[in-house]
C-alpha cells in the first residue's frame, strides 16, 4: 500500500482516516495558516485552504499520498470558522440557533509519487434546533464547541442541537468519506476490494 500522510492535527479528522483505511497512515501537521480570504465563493475559499495545507505538506516529501481538508459553516451567507474563546463560541451558537447551515469542506489529495492531484467540495445542510440562552450556555461550558468549525460537534453532545441533516454526516465530522474513498480509488487504494465469490 502507498504511503498515506494526513496533513491535519484533528483527531476527528484522524478517526476517521482509520475507520476508512486503518491505522496504516501517518500524521504530519501542516504550518499553513489560514488568512482571512473575502469570497462569495464559499466553496473556493475551503478548497483553497485544503490545498493549501495539502501543498505545504506534499513540498516535504519525495513520495507518498497526501490528504487534506477545510471545513467552515456557511450561515445566513457569512462563512464561520472555530471558536477560540467561549465568548466566540456563545456567539456563534446564538447566530445558528434555530437556522438552517450549510457544513462545507474543501477536500485535496496529491499523490507526491505520480504527480496526480485530486480536489472537491462537499456540502452537507444541517438544521440547527431552536437553543435558550441557558442551552447554549451549558453547550459551551462543556468546552466542547471550542476548536468545532460552526462551534458544535455532531460526533458529541452537539448532536442534541442538530435536528437533521441532509448530506454525508461525515463530511460534518470534518472528513467527508466517500468522496476521498472515490479519489483514493483514483490511485489504485480500493477501500472495498472486491472478493471472489467461493
Amino acid at each position: 500500500m502507498k504511503h498515506i500522510i494526513l496533513a491535519s492535527g484533528s483527531p476527528r479528522r484522524k478517526e476517521l482516516l482509520s475507520q476508512l483505511i486503518g491505522d496504516s497512515f501517518e500524521v504530519i501537521v501542516s504550518s499553513y495558516e489560514e488568512p482571512e480570504i473575502e469570497d462569495t465563493d464559499h466553496e473556493s475559499v475551503v478548497l483553497h485552504h485544503a490545498v493549501r495545507k495539502g501543498y505545504d505538506v506534499a513540498g516535504k516529501l519525495d513520495d507518498g499520498v497526501v490528504i487534506s481538508a477545510d471545513t467552515m459553516v456557511l450561515c445566513k451567507g457569512k462563512l464561520i470558522g472555530k471558536p477560540y474563546s467561549d465568548l466566540q463560541a456563545y456567539q456563534i451558537l446564538e447566530s445558528i440557533s434555530g437556522q438552517e447551515v450549510h457544513v462545507i469542506t474543501g477536500l485535496f489529495l496529491i499523490d507526491v509519487t505520480a504527480g496526480k492531484e485530486f480536489r472537491d467540495t462537499v456540502s452537507t445542510v444541517v438544521s440547527i434546533r431552536k437553543l435558550s440562552n441557558d442551552e447554549i450556555a451549558s453547550y459551551v461550558a462543556s468546552g466542547e464547541p471550542l476548536g468545532k468549525a460552526g462551534a458544535f460537534a455532531i460526533q458529541g453532545k452537539g448532536a442534541a442541537i442538530v435536528e437533521r441533516i441532509e448530506g454525508d454526516y461525515f463530511n460534518v465530522v470534518g472528513l467527508p468519506l466517500f468522496s476521498l474513498s472515490r479519489m483514493l480509488k483514483q490511485i489504485g487504494i480500493t477501500v472495498l476490494a472486491p472478493h471472489p465469490l467461493d
